[in-house]
């Protein structure tokens, strides 16, 4: 074949119509062309908005640290009911837990044998009196005869003595007297103190004597009661700061009793003192508060928890506790700008409480602080920056702790 292993040439046709071909989608591709000019560094910024952040504003605020420690209650006064005679006790003159009064008879002691030894002294005595008087007519006659020098000085002097040993006895036979009323009295055992009784320790029939070691009964006094904590000896500074912060009060530093759960009860205490003694082996002081108890719900030997105050700020900066990021054990914050740029700031933390640190160092008030969204961040980052608003049960938490 003349032919053979040459190329034909294209139909004159089939090159017109791929011109035509190129022409219909020249401007496809020069759409396509110019939406990806479009697609520069503005508009795909304009696609990715700035990460949204919760930020609180830094305020200086007074702050009242307290520190909550375990405690036990003691009665203001406690009063052993003792006997001060010796007897059988016949009866028991009051109900076993309620409240009594001082000078309130309590027990009876068996009184026969004290109002017979009353008798037997009241006898004494008129004898006495008798000797007394039968002494002082004698020596009333004898004193016209001694100056008339009828009888012997040495006899009148005899019974001048006799006269003055006979006025001695009676004062003796009074003294004895008084002693036997006094036991006949001493046969009603009375409550010294005002306050609430416990159960009797001694049953109708027993026999009692002065120098028994248990009572008979306990009254306690707790419309007031103690309530004793065990501080550690280092915190005494502070407390003293605390103290001095709140000098101007007429009842003392205050402190607030918890129950278990954490509630306070209704009832206003003060401290009392601190002691001076450090127990060696706890390292501890005891610090008493007195607190008034009138509607006896604090009952001597319970444990309770007492909130002290430990530390007074008059212009503390406070931030949230979830806004601190530590890196390398040290802590930062995130500070937003007037520009709605991100930096972080290395601070000092002080105290924690109610979710919220004490910042000692690094930030100044009204600077903006990232509470959420702080793990997208990275510095001069800008931001879109909202208010944070605290949780509900960390509010309640807040609220409860004061």
């Amino acid at each position: 074949m003349p032919f053979a292993g040459k190329r034909l040439p294209a139909p004159e046709g089939t090159v017109f119509m791929r011109i035509r071909h190129l022409r219909r989608n020249s401007g496809v591709y020069a759409l396509l062309l110019t939406v990806l000019a479009g697609c520069g560094p503005a508009q795909q910024e304009a696609a990715s908005p700035p990460p949204r952040v919760a930020v609180v504003t830094v305020e200086a605020v007074r702050l009242e640290l307290t520190e909550d420690m375990p405690a036990r209650v003691a009665p203001f006064r406690l009063a052993e009911i003792r006997p001060q005679v010796s007897g059988i006790v016949q009866r028991r003159l009051f109900e076993q837990g309620e409240n009594v009064q001082a000078g309130q008879p309590l027990f009876e002691i068996n009184p026969a044998p004290f109002r017979a030894e009353v008798e037997t002294a009241e006898a004494a005595l008129q004898k006495a009196e008798a000797e007394l008087a039968r002494a002082r007519t004698h020596a009333a006659r004898l004193e016209p005869l001694v100056r008339a020098e009828a009888i012997s000085r040495q006899v009148y002097d005899d019974a001048v003595s006799k006269r003055q040993t006979a006025a001695a006895d009676v004062a003796q036979a009074r003294a004895t007297l008084s002693r036997r009323r006094l036991d006949l009295e001493f046969s009603t055992v009375t409550s010294p103190i005002a306050g609430r009784i416990d159960q009797a320790l001694v049953t109708e029939g027993t026999l009692v004597a002065s120098n028994d070691s248990t009572p008979m009964a306990r009254v306690q006094q707790i419309d007031k009661v103690y309530v004793d904590i065990q501080r550690p000896a280092s915190s005494l500074e502070t407390l003293e700061e605390a103290v001095a912060a709140h000098a101007s009060l007429e009842k003392g530093l205050p402190v607030t009793i918890l129950r278990s759960n954490g509630t306070p009860y209704d009832v206003s205490g003060s401290i009392l003192f601190s002691g001076i003694n450090v127990d060696a082996s706890t390292g501890g002081v005891l610090l008493r508060v007195v607190v008034e108890n009138p509607q006896r719900r604090l009952l001597p030997g319970m444990f309770v928890r007492a909130r002290v105050p430990s530390a007074s700020y008059a212009n503390a900066l406070t931030v949230p506790q979830q806004s601190v990021v530590r890196i390398g054990g040290k802590p930062y914050v995130w500070v937003v700008d007037a520009s709605d740029k991100v930096e972080m700031v290395a601070v000092q933390l002080g105290e924690l409480t109610n979710g919220r640190y004490r910042v000692r160092t690094g930030l100044k008030e009204e600077q903006k602080v990232v509470v959420e969204g702080a793990e997208r961040l990275s510095d001069g980052a800008r931001v879109s920056a909202r208010d944070w608003q605290m949780p509900v049960s960390m509010n309640a938490s807040a609220a409860s702790s004061h």
